[in-house]
């Protein structure tokens, strides 16, 4: 395995994820764990991530220096190469020259850990930093250097220890994919032994571990990644698993009629199911904020998960799809990583909740979750499901939700999800979905002066839901949803498309 110790970069997931689509496995870890717990993975090699922090900084994020004197193969990203030099005896300064973005390398030296890149031309790298390693330690090597950056990329042969300044886990870099193989089986030796099959089984002892003979409450939404729990958790534990499938009101057209079939005709999983429509949507009413929105979806959600668990009596755990893109988004999970938004799964749960989290799912990313989806059984069309968030139409409402609203939007997504599903490109996209601006305009339909709303459509491709570019669809089918949707939803007279990417935008609007 390798082992990745996190300072905090919003890139740290993207690592995890190149690894193991080399079917390596690979866990983040804090960077501030303890030395014993760094021993005890036993891993092939360390990674030591790029972070938001200075290692000129007073409480800047640290390892033990006796990490580096292991014998065991590290490579240094952006703030860990920064770390290495100046733990090592090498000299780091804060630059006025700052590289961000796309820049050019040139190679100084053959090596292993640039074997299959073309050396002899210079490389395009993605760079983000601010300081800059100005001398390196006793041992290194200058293997590559940039305009602003003299030591790009250092290494010490002997003991194994890399460095490099720019970030090979980003798809800005070339060759980044080929530059962690490099690391992974040419310096770390490791075997491409680890797979989804694996990893089904291993999660299904952990399971087994954790829950016990207790009974497990799962938040069914009926979306590929609380249906891979709620299925995951059946073949783990059986009938000691009750799923709650809670109809907030903000669901898709005709959402919870397939749900409680799907589950209780085809999987044969005990279903709880609860229409709290009314609840949610009192709870909603004059909120436009989209955090309070998210939060007070979150908690309600809870709320009646303590409920149902009373009504079953003796509930301990509550399962739910948690995803690592979630985690890393709402909160310093692993390493002091910036909060962007709440999630309602991870960034809305009550201090005094009383049953405990099972979270099969929090070190996956979606394509990950799909992979596992397939590893179970689960058919592909509920494998390949657009993500839907789990406020729902709630943050795809902007501003105040009102009945009315949501019965507009239902019915403009509906036609968005069918006219991509007829052209052939429901499977080519990562999501696409319907957004209700709280915007009025002006319109003529039928020779009368109309002032409704209007609805952005979104479409986008990802493949883990932490960049995405929004995707050009056929200007004739972008004609036939406006013209559908105009003409057959009521209070909405104007269509645009959303041409916005991640960055610097969010998939969801809210």
């Amino acid at each position: 395995m390798i082992l990745i110790l996190d300072f905090g970069s919003q890139y740290t997931q993207l690592i995890a994820r190149r690894i193991r689509e080399q079917n390596v496995y690979c866990e983040i870890q804090p960077c501030n764990i303890n030395l014993s717990v760094i021993k005890s993975f036993k891993a092939e090699g360390i990674i030591l991530s790029g972070g938001p922090s200075s290692v000129l900084g007073e409480l800047s994020p640290t390892i033990d220096k006796q990490i580096l004197e292991w014998g065991i193969p590290i490579l240094g990203i952006c703030y860990g190469q920064q770390l290495i030099a100046s733990l090592l005896g090498g000299e780091v300064q804060n630059s006025d020259q700052s590289e961000y973005g796309r820049t050019e390398i040139t190679f100084e030296k053959e090596s292993p850990f640039f074997a299959e890149i073309p050396t002899n031309e210079s490389l395009t790298v993605w760079m983000s930093h601010g300081d800059l390693v100005t001398s390196i330690p006793d041992g290194f090597q200058i293997l590559a250097t940039s305009d602003n950056s003299p030591f790009a990329a250092i290494a010490d042969p002997d003991k194994k220890i890399f460095g490099i300044q720019f970030h090979p886990e980003v798809t800005h870099t070339s060759y980044g994919m080929q530059i962690l193989k490099n690391f992974v089986f040419n310096i770390c030796e490791c075997k491409a032994d680890w797979d989804m099959a694996a990893f089904l089984e291993t999660k299904i002892n952990e399971i087994k571990t954790q829950v016990g003979d207790e009974k497990v409450i799962c938040g069914l939404s009926g979306g590929v990644d609380s249906s891979v729990v709620a299925v995951l958790l059946h073949k783990a534990i059986g009938d000691n698993l009750t799923c709650v499938f809670v109809n907030n009101g903000l669901l898709r057209k005709g959402e919870a009629d397939r749900v409680i079939d799907l589950f209780t005709k085809h999987y044969k999983i005990n279903l709880v199911y609860v229409d709290a429509t009314d609840t949610f949507l009192g709870k909603l009413e004059g909120i436009s904020d989209p955090e309070q929105k998210r939060k007070i979806i979150g908690n309600e959600f809870i709320g009646i998960f303590d409920q149902e668990s009373a009504k079953l009596e003796d509930i301990k755990f509550l399962a739910q799809g948690t995803l690592y893109p979630d985690v890393i988004e709402s909160e310093s999970f692993k390493g002091p990583s910036a909060v962007i938004k709440s999630h309602h799964n991870v960034g809305g749960l009550p201090e005094n909740m009383k049953m405990s989290l099972v979270e099969p799912l929090r070190e996956l990313f979606k394509d990950e979750v799909r992979e596992l989806g397939k590893t179970l059984g689960i058919d592909d069309e509920l494998v390949y499901r657009h993500p839907f968030p789990g406020p729902g139409l709630g943050i795809r409402i902007l501003g105040e939700i009102s009945r009315e609203k949501i019965a507009v939007l239902q019915e403009a997504d509906h036609i968005v999800m069918q006219e991509i599903k007829a052209a052939g490109w429901y499977r080519k996209v990562w999501q696409s979905f319907a957004v209700l601006l709280p915007i009025k305009s002006v319109g003529v339909m039928g020779d009368a002066r109309t002032y409704d709303w209007t609805i952005a459509i979104r479409c986008v491709n990802s493949t883990d839901a932490m960049t995405a570019d929004w995707v050009q669809l056929p200007y004739d089918l972008l004609g036939k949803i406006s013209n559908r949707i105009i003409n057959e939803v009521k209070k909405i007279n104007r269509v645009v498309y959303d041409i916005t990417s991640k960055p610097p935008g969010t998939i969801e609007w809210e």
